[in-house]
């Protein structure tokens, strides 16, 4: 990008610490800033900041030692950032107290429809920067998905996502210890009521075209409180379930898909069922990268829009859904909407 202006002067760098940026999210979100943005300077933060050197040298970012349990230790020696991006567990949100209190933005890929409250509860009080909260699935990938197919729709009755994740496609730390807590319960709207169930008890089986059936349980996703509120659907559900994903079938390396299924009506009162799959050849990391890249040019304001004003921002609210699926596209992720089947089995 060109970052000259009007009369030769150059704007000042937007600055970007990731930290936990030499992990598989976070190696991926540094790479995805430095090969798009010529006006981002990127930090890779960690508690052991030697272990991105060499993708600190292949793409321009420096290093800081960050360590989220006396993280504002490290922000001053750090000096002035705009975002924090945390592609690490914070669980006592120490990162994002920190970065708030320096008034620094805060990006987090990791709450659940469990454990958010105390995390919303942070970013409102210490409002002197926006805090996005991006713990819905693939960072927002999926309700993005899901927003956009509702557009088609004038009322919509049931949306059930499923997401499939190959064993062949590599997990960093922070997914793997996030996943020890997803499956302990899950939040779905159900009649128009919440329940929390056992995801092991309500497990089911998703379709493919031309592919084998995956069983898929129940996930404490935020993509199931953000899909019933945008649409104000009242069945919503979010599953994952394992196995050879479309590009392993396929001869190459394992994808990551998506499926949002949508039940409902047209504008004109006719019945409506469509199908939106994602698809990432580059896998789940790559995928989670972009939807914490999209969070980041909302923010930062770096979409041709305003930069988010202070307090707790969702990523639903935050971003245009088309947009989204645009910039998803654009990295070479495949989006297509289908018919389906208007009827269908009970939750």
């Amino acid at each position: 990008m060109d970052i000259s202006s009007v009369g030769g002067a150059k704007p000042r760098l937007k600055r970007v610490l990731v930290v936990g940026g030499y992990g598989l999210v976070g190696g991926w979100i540094v790479r995805l800033l430095r090969t798009t943005w010529d006006d981002v300077e990127v930090v890779i933060g960690g508690r052991r900041p030697e272990e991105g050197e060499a993708l600190a040298k292949e793409y321009g970012a420096t290093l800081a030692r960050i360590d989220t349990t006396d993280a504002e230790a490290g922000l001053v020696a750090l000096g002035p950032v705009d975002l924090v991006v945390a592609a690490v567990q914070d669980p006592d949100d120490d990162l994002l107290r920190a970065a708030l209190r320096a008034e620094t933005a805060h990006i987090g890929i990791v709450r659940k429809a469990d454990n958010l409250g105390p995390t919303a509860v942070l970013a409102t009080d210490l409002a002197r920067r926006p805090a996005m909260v991006m713990g819905h699935w693939q960072a927002g990938a999926a309700t993005f998905a899901a927003l956009e197919t509702a557009r088609e729709f004038g009322r919509v009755e049931r949306v059930e996502l499923a997401a499939l994740f190959d064993p062949a496609d590599p997990a960093g730390q922070m997914s793997t210890q996030d996943s020890e807590s997803f499956f302990t319960r899950a939040l779905m709207r159900a009649d128009g009521h919440w329940k929390w169930v056992t995801p092991k008890d309500a497990v089911r089986m998703v379709g493919r075209d031309g592919e084998q059936p995956f069983g898929a349980q129940p996930m404490g996703v935020l993509d199931v409180p953000a899909v019933v509120a945008a649409t104000g659907a009242p069945h919503v559900r979010f599953d994952i379930g394992t196995g050879e994903s479309a590009g392993t079938s396929s001869g190459g390396t394992a994808s990551h898909e998506i499926f949002v299924d949508m039940w409902g009506e047209d504008t004109r009162g006719h019945p409506l069922a469509r199908r939106t799959t994602v698809s990432d050849a580059r896998g789940q990391a790559h995928l989670t990268a972009l939807g914490a890249l999209i969070g980041i040019e909302r923010v930062l304001g770096l979409d041709d829009g305003e930069p988010l004003p202070a307090g707790l921002a969702l990523p639903e609210k935050a971003v245009d859904s088309s947009y989204a699926v645009d910039r998803l596209r654009h990295f070479g992720v495949t989006v297509t909407t289908d018919p389906l089947p208007s009827s269908r089995t009970p939750l």
